[in-house]
């Protein structure tokens, strides 16, 4: 499918104006919002619920958008995007800025809470796109215009939602559109079947390790073209992506989501996601690269230090607040931003936005705050040292309160004591722009009190318009103000469509990486028989500290194993067996009943090995350490011991391997981290490496429909000593394992139907 501009395409019927008169514009019913085509002039969409009307001058269609009678320079589409920006940055009031500066909570649609006129959205039996009374309130009342969304019904039904928004605010104030963004929704269900000319609810893509081992930026540019297409479909204009924090540490919970542990790579990586996503090429473009297509980026996490901090926890709760540098490289996690996404090939020349980290980086931030308050690090690096004048939006609730260590609440890192306005103040003054997950602009207008106070008016007046310019820029290069409606009919056909499915699969099947394949026992020829053990995984606490309850898992369906192998019941009837397993889950680094007793500090290793572990190679002093709600500053976990929620998965492949004998046992692992594989190896005469992808991938490769070529994008570590010596801040630092064929698995490692991988991309980023 080529990336036809999606508003032009629309079906309409029912014309009503004609171009007479010099007019040189058509007006059309489209469902749910009127249509505006113009002969030589912009495509305008408004809603006729909306009570805004059309101007017309020069014999050309405009939209009054502030319903004053007139044509502003904001509303002229003809006008340059940097005098209508200044146009509407000078007509707002503070309050109305205070809005633009809120990206909201996450938004889930449709939500199952009293929030439909005060019924759950059950009881109300109102449509699923229908606004909650939340959404009225923060879009009215508080002016917000970032909307976060997750979890989608169905991309019609994220459509239809997109047009009620928009039609709802395109009637408030200024008329300023909705720049509503996603988190990044392109992975693959495990379990889904692919079928050559199926289509989806959105193409399905390797996770962000699993793109890194094809070692190909084409791939993910490729993809990033694919996303933005789907991504305007569904009404997203911003993408809370990439993160390109580079895979330091191996036990960090976000590793799965780095561009993996080489600097090169990511930064190679990053640029090709922001060209890919923010590209717009011939009718499509508006300006500069920017257009129909276009998908603001938000690059993240400055400075690029997540995976830096201590002991591999992480800086959502208290107990991973703070970024250490044992080798002191702090620069090296800033380069794939100041060369990859500052450095585009296409022309938007840079990314639209930046999130910065919310890590506190001991020995680098001279005011110990985390990177959301750092003045250094947004001011001094970014706005001056780099010359970076894109929209920088906090992580979210970095200006909330922390509620204990163990939360996952307020993130106010080197703040806790201050005030939630001293705390929003403390942004503005670091040069940020945007403040994620809130909802209220009450606190922004605080801190602006604040700033007049200590600043003067004027100057506090001019900087929060600073802020206002670069939030309105982007919903201007997008055509949000021309036309931000949808037509749900086209969203359906577009999103999840069969070419992009077959495109995403193809990416899949280059993800996976083959570390082992002993005798050459694979691929396998004619349809063997094969089986599959269930895996079991017990009940565990998951990062959000809910329960999960204990599962019994059947990794593929019957109908999907018979169109490649006879699947059977029992090893002694099989030719080989496959073993789907999870790299080892051992929690987050921190116990919180310990804590909460009393019982010891509550600090924990995170393992990487399936067995039970204690951590008698670690620090017995950590690097770091302090926080309200603590009276010590150790948080050595030195001599504590962890247990593996999924040590099941080692028993299941060892207890596969003693019940097929001499018979060959696939082992196939979906990775989150990089295991210690010495428990697994030497039962598995062959081992493949997934990194979110549908497991039909392993049956394609095993039969020989495709052959690997992925390459591990990260060491995977020889014991937990090494993972304990290894420094948080330095990549390829380890010890790599050894295999029974004397292959080592380290960066850059793969095989291939002929042995050990040695390409192009090998030279280039190993």
């Amino acid at each position: 499918m080529k990336r036809n501009n999606l508003y032009l395409s629309v079906l309409l019927s029912g014309c009503v104006l004609c171009s007479c008169n010099g007019q040189r514009w058509t007006e059309s019913v489209a469902d749910g919002y009127h249509l505006i085509t113009q002969k030589d002039g912009a495509t305008l969409g408004y809603s006729p619920t909306s009570g805004i009307t059309i101007i017309q001058q020069d014999g050309y269609a405009f939209k009054d958008l502030n319903r004053n009678g007139r044509l502003d320079v904001y509303e002229d589409w003809r006008q340059p995007i940097d005098a209508r920006v200044a146009d509407l940055t000078a007509q707002l009031s503070m309050e109305d800025i205070a809005g633009l500066m809120l990206y909201s909570s996450h938004q889930t649609i449709p939500v199952n809470r009293n929030v439909y006129n005060g019924k759950t959205h059950t009881e109300s039996g109102m449509p699923a796109w229908e606004l909650t009374d939340e959404q009225k309130t923060f879009l009215e009342k508080d002016g917000v215009r970032h909307v976060l969304i997750t979890s989608v019904e169905s991309p019609e039904t994220a459509a239809r939602w997109n047009n009620a928004a928009q039609g709802y605010v395109e009637g408030l104030g200024f008329g300023i559109p909705c720049n509503n963004s996603s988190d990044p929704r392109h992975s693959s269900r495990t379990d889904a079947e692919f079928n050559a000319g199926g289509g989806g609810k959105i193409s399905m893509w390797p996770g962000s390790l699993g793109m890194c081992a094809t070692f190909s930026p084409e791939i993910m540019k490729r993809f990033a073209e694919i996303g933005s297409i789907e991504y305007r479909a569904l009404g997203f204009a911003t993408s809370l992506f990439p993160m390109v924090d580079v895979g330091t540490d191996p036990r960090w919970m976000r590793f799965c989501y780095t561009m993996g542990e080489g600097t090169k790579l990511a930064t190679d990586m990053a640029r090709a996601y922001c060209d890919g996503f923010q590209t717009s090429e011939g009718d499509a473009e508006i300006c500069d690269g920017w257009g129909w297509h276009s998908v603001n980026t938000m690059v993240k996490h400055w400075p690029g230090t997540g995976a830096c901090n201590e002991g591999g926890r992480d800086g959502h709760q208290g107990y991973g607040k703070y970024a250490v540098f044992p080798n002191g490289n702090f620069e090296l996690h800033t380069l794939p931003f100041t060369e990859g996404a500052f450095k585009l090939e296409g022309k938007t020349k840079v990314s639209a936005a930046l999130m910065p980290d919310y890590s506190a980086c001991v020995g680098f931030e001279p005011d110990g705050v985390g990177s959301g308050f750092s003045r250094k690090f947004i001011q001094d690096m970014l706005r001056e040292q780099q010359n970076y004048d894109g929209v920088i939006c906090s992580d979210w609730g970095i200006t909330h309160d922390e509620v204990g260590v163990y939360a996952c609440k307020g993130k106010p890192w080197g703040m806790e004591t201050k005030s939630v306005a001293e705390r929003h103040y403390k942004v503005l003054m670091a040069g940020v722009d945007q403040f994620g997950g809130n909802n209220d602009r009450g606190p922004v207008l605080d801190a602006y009190h604040i700033g007049v106070e200590k600043q003067g008016e004027e100057w506090m007046q001019q900087r929060m318009r600073t802020s206002a310019r670069r939030l309105l820029t982007n919903i201007f290069r997008t055509g949000l103000f021309e036309n931000p409606y949808l037509d749900p009919a086209h969203t359906s056909e577009v999103v999840g469509c069969p070419e992009f499915m077959q495109e995403g699969y193809d990416a899949q099947l280059k993800s996976v990486v083959m570390l082992k394949n002993h005798a050459s026992v694979l691929p396998l020829e004619g349809k063997k028989k094969v089986y599959i053990p269930e895996r079991y995984v017990p009940s565990y606490i998951d990062f959000w500290g809910g329960r999960i309850e204990e599962q019994h898992i059947t990794p593929l369906s019957k109908e999907l194993v018979e169109r490649y192998f006879e699947l059977v019941s029992t090893p002694q009837e099989a030719d080989a067996a496959i073993v789907f397993i999870e790299s080892p889950n051992s929690g987050y680094g921190f116990d919180e009943e310990a804590a909460r007793t009393g019982k010891d500090t509550g600090y924990r290793p995170i393992s990487l090995q399936y067995s039970d572990y204690t951590a008698t190679h670690a620090r017995a002093q950590s690097l770091s350490g302090g926080d309200p709600y603590e009276d010590f500053t150790n948080r050595s976990y030195r001599g504590k011991s962890v247990k593996t929620v999924n040590k099941s998965d080692m028993d299941l492949v060892i207890q596969t391997k003693k019940s097929m004998g001499e018979k060959p046992v696939i082992v196939a692992i979906n990775v989150l981290n990089p295991p210690v594989l010495s428990e697994i190896e030497p039962y598995a005469d062959a081992l493949f490496l997934l990194f979110d992808v549908q497991r039909q991938t392993v049956l394609d490769l095993m039969a020989g429909k495709a052959e690997p070529s992925a390459l591990l994008p990260f060491q995977m570590p020889a014991d937990m000593r090494t993972v304990e010596e290894q420094a948080e801040d330095t990549p390829h630092d380890m010890r790599c394992y050894h295999d029974a064929d004397g292959h080592v698995y380290d960066y850059t490692y793969g095989l291939n139907w002929k042995g050990v991988i040695d390409d192009e991309r090998v030279k280039k980023y190993k």
